[in-house]
């Protein structure tokens, strides 16, 4: 789950790491109220959404202005104006896609003298089951950009779990900022305070890019983004609280309903799959096949026919859906619960796009007479190989 960066910052303050003072506005009329409320005499109006690259996004209309979601006034008068344009809005990042996304909230916050932009960042390093600092001296920038070109300026410090996180780690990270002085000191705390907290909160990834060392020579959280685990929100109700669903993808968040896992994705061929590695495989070959997949969607080994049917509908509500692939491989699921379900669907929705079938495992004969038994014209496939092809050739002719 991700969070806004004024929910964010809130976060950091409460961990007494460093951030600038500033609002939330949730519609026009508070803009004013809000920047009032700040020192000034910079503002920054910044567009609130689950995206990167605001600062170099376009808004669709005219009227937002030509600036980008991230904009610095001068005024209140300029910070109110700023921020009324682009609530409710559209910005389009290079994240969001062509569609963009519509901003609900903005932050209004006082502005920072930056001496030095860096990149600090917290995540699980995968290679080596630890969490990790991953620190650059390039703040500001694409980072996925200074990875490809200037790897040499990327450095991670892993922790190691059985000490967790010591002075010497943070003074890894010092080193790794060339930082200095008093910023050494600073540095330690506030990758200290990073590191409980990413523990505390069960984090995914926490991102401060950037992290500035100001002209008075201190150090600031001048950007926030922070990702959480979704299976352990059940015990983060706090952090739970701060989900905002209009940012989530209507299918993906009708998907979490019904416990089954989903992401939307931008092909032509609809997935429905059991099993996480059986669903990444089904995508591979659709894509080998010469098609792309519309979305990745784990039914999981305990399916129901009501979430197969939930599924199903799910996958035909994406406009982009021209065919749909159902493979399945029956170890604990039932191929038969999955045929009841997929039939059941098809009387609930209507088959307007081709459908192939794949079954083998558990109850697979079952399942087949199922399908075969119905009236809906759905084509059968023998194996990974044939399913894709066969939903390949229906949907590109």
């Amino acid at each position: 789950m991700n969070i806004h960066e004024y929910q964010a910052k809130q976060l950091l303050k409460s961990y007494g790491c460093p951030v600038s003072e500033g609002r939330p506005v949730y519609n026009a009329l508070e803009a004013r109220s809000a920047a009032s409320e700040l020192d000034g005499p910079l503002w920054v109006v910044k567009a609130q959404i689950h995206a990167g690259g605001r600062g170099k996004g376009s808004f669709k209309e005219p009227a937002a202005g030509e600036k980008g979601g991230v904009r610095l006034t001068f005024s209140i008068d300029e910070a109110t104006s700023e921020a009324e344009k682009m609530i409710g809005n559209t910005l389009v990042t290079h994240q969001t896609g062509p569609a963009g996304k519509q901003v609900n909230r903005i932050y209004i916050e006082d502005g920072s003298d930056i001496e030095t932009e860096l990149y600090l960042a917290v995540l699980l390093d995968r290679a080596t089951s630890r969490i990790a600092f991953v620190a650059s001296t390039e703040g500001g920038m694409d980072i996925e950009a200074v990875a490809e070109n200037s790897p040499e300026k990327i450095i991670t410090v892993t922790i190691d779990p059985s000490t967790g996180f010591t002075k010497e780690n943070g003074a890894e990270v010092s080193n790794a900022l060339k930082l200095a002085g008093k910023n050494i000191d600073e540095c330690i705390e506030l990758t200290s305070n990073l590191y409980r907290m990413f523990v505390e909160k069960d984090m995914d990834m926490l991102e401060i890019n950037p992290l500035i060392v100001m002209e008075d020579g201190g150090l600031k959280c001048l950007d926030a983004k922070m990702a959480f685990d979704g299976n352990a929100l059940f015990r983060q109700p706090d952090i739970l609280a701060l989900r905002d669903e209009t940012e989530e993808d209507a299918k993906e968040l009708e998907a979490s309903q019904y416990d089954l896992s989903y992401i939307a994705l931008d092909g032509e061929i609809g997935c429905m799959v059991n099993g996480a590695g059986l669903a990444m495989a089904t995508m591979d070959i659709i894509k080998l096949k010469g098609a792309e997949p519309a979305n990745f969607l784990d039914v999981g080994g305990g399916a129901t026919a009501e979430k197969v049917t939930a599924a199903f509908k799910i996958i035909t509500s994406d406009p982009n859906v021209k065919g749909i692939l159902v493979n399945i491989f029956g170890g604990i699921m039932r191929c038969d619960v999955i045929a009841e379900g997929v039939v059941e669907a098809v009387k609930e929705v209507g088959l307007s796009v081709p459908l192939v079938v794949r079954l083998e495992g558990t109850k697979v004969q079952e399942g087949k007479d199922i399908i075969n038994n119905s009236p809906f014209d759905v084509i059968a496939a023998d194996d990974l190989d044939d399913a894709a092809a066969k939903i390949v050739k229906a949907v590109k002719g």
